[in-house]
């Protein structure tokens, strides 16, 4: 592995200034598809499966030992994998990637990796890859560069310490990072590199700068996200919606469909259809991506909640598809109280309402003349009427929607206001 390492430290000297001076611009070309994307989805699947538990945390916080936790390697056995109707479900739901976890903090890789012993006995990763990229979609791997299992690496548990100072060890375990990592560049090449883990150690220690410029020049459309000490593209909130617009340009709420990013057997405690789509239209308002969770059981089979769940967000996104991708984020609530988005051409402004409205849709300060509003997804063209527009002030006036109930959506209906050019709001 040393030779690897040195190898890759080479290539990464002699790459493109491109790569280390990547202009706005390019930086913009690079992340459009993932700014246009709005949805993906992760794929939890590993060993934890098998009992049903916490993935890699569960013998690290002391909850089950090591050893233990290791014994569910015997009985995962995923007869039912099926990757094709994986992807046809992630296609329906209307997401535009997905990540799967190649290799959680556990340490146990879905492939069969030749940089150590602890991997299942089949590649369960390319299928998946080729199936998502036949359907269109963009295809993401999971990589964890903390791993609790190897004997290099400096924690085993919370409270078990293998060492503190050691470079040589150090040293022996970022080389097999990087052997693993270039086996997953060389294997799948993916389109999107979702890093965690990195919490426990330095970006120098992790020579974060090294795999960013192996990735980038491997393949320069890649894209990471921020969980690489400082190296990577987007910001990624977890298991929190964010009150206000992150201050990052890009960014992913990534997660759970339940309480569990793994399959958990007792875990009942589903979020609801209409809230993970509420919880999607914030996203979306506020500029950024939903990254939402599935975990596969261990014989390979989606649960039936999940797959439910997949399939109604699918009816809505597929029904509200031009208020969704390409769109950027929406305006300011002082104008509208609830979510909202526009086209990339900033000429249509798309409003999110949820549930039935006690009167007319309330927009306010939109200096623009309105060419047309309807519902989408429908058709259905809406009256409205403009209010307080006094012809001796310049203060807009206040525009007022009739959304009747027949066409609202079971979810969140969406309107549609067409523009006489770029959206001009008064301050």
């Amino acid at each position: 592995m040393k030779k690897l390492f040195i190898a890759l430290l080479s290539i990464c000297i002699l790459l493109p200034l491109s790569h280390a001076q990547e202009t706005d611009k390019e930086k913009a070309g690079r992340m459009q598809w993932f700014a246009d994307a709005k949805l993906g989805i992760f794929v939890h699947w590993g060993i934890y499966a098998v009992n049903g538990i916490d993935e890699s945390w569960s013998f690290f916080n002391g909850y089950i030992s090591h050893e233990d936790y290791m014994k569910q390697m015997d009985g995962f056995k995923a007869k039912k994998y099926d990757p094709e109707a994986w992807a046809d479900l992630i296609s329906e739901s209307g997401a535009r990637y997905a990540v799967l976890t190649s290799k959680h903090h556990d340490g146990v890789a879905l492939w069969p990796t030749k940089c150590n012993d602890l991997h299942l006995k089949k590649d369960y990763i390319k299928p998946f890859m080729r199936a998502l990229r036949d359907r269109g979609i963009k295809a993401g791997l999971y990589y964890s560069l903390l791993d609790w299992s190897h004997p290099d690496y400096p924690k085993l548990t919370r409270k078990e310490i293998r060492y503190e100072n050691d470079s040589l060890r150090w040293n022996n375990f970022v080389e097999f990072n990087f052997c693993q990592i270039n086996e997953i560049l060389e294997s799948y090449d993916p389109d999107l590199w979702w890093f965690d883990g990195d919490w426990e150690q330095s970006a120098e220690k992790w020579q974060a700068s090294l795999i960013r410029s192996s990735i980038l020049s491997h393949n320069p459309d890649a894209i990471m996200n921020s969980r690489l000490q400082g190296y990577g593209d987007y910001a990624t909130p977890e298991q929190g919606l964010p009150i206000r617009k992150p201050e990052a340009e890009y960014w992913e709420l990534c997660m759970t469909m339940n309480d569990s990013w793994g399959y958990q057997h007792n875990d009942k405690n589903y979020k609801s259809p209409n809230q993970i789509i509420r919880i999607f239209v914030d996203c979306i308002s506020m500029g950024g991506n939903l990254l939402l969770d599935i975990g596969p059981k261990a014989d390979g089979s989606i649960p039936e909640e999940q797959q439910e769940i997949l399939k109604e967000l699918g009816r809505w996104t597929n029904k509200h598809a031009e208020a969704i991708y390409g769109t950027s984020a929406g305006i300011s609530p002082e104008y509208f109280y609830g979510p909202s988005a526009l086209s990339g051409d900033k000429k249509t402004l798309y409003l999110f309402v949820d549930g039935k409205p006690n009167g007319p849709i309330m927009l306010k300060g939109l200096k623009n003349k309105v060419n047309r509003i309807w519902v989408v997804g429908n058709g259905t063209k809406l009256n409205y009427d403009i209010k307080m527009k006094q012809y001796w002030s310049a203060t807009p006036g206040i525009l007022y929607i009739d959304l009747p109930e027949d066409v609202l959506d079971p979810q969140v209906s969406v309107i549609s206001i067409l523009l006489d050019g770029e959206i001009e709001l008064s301050e």
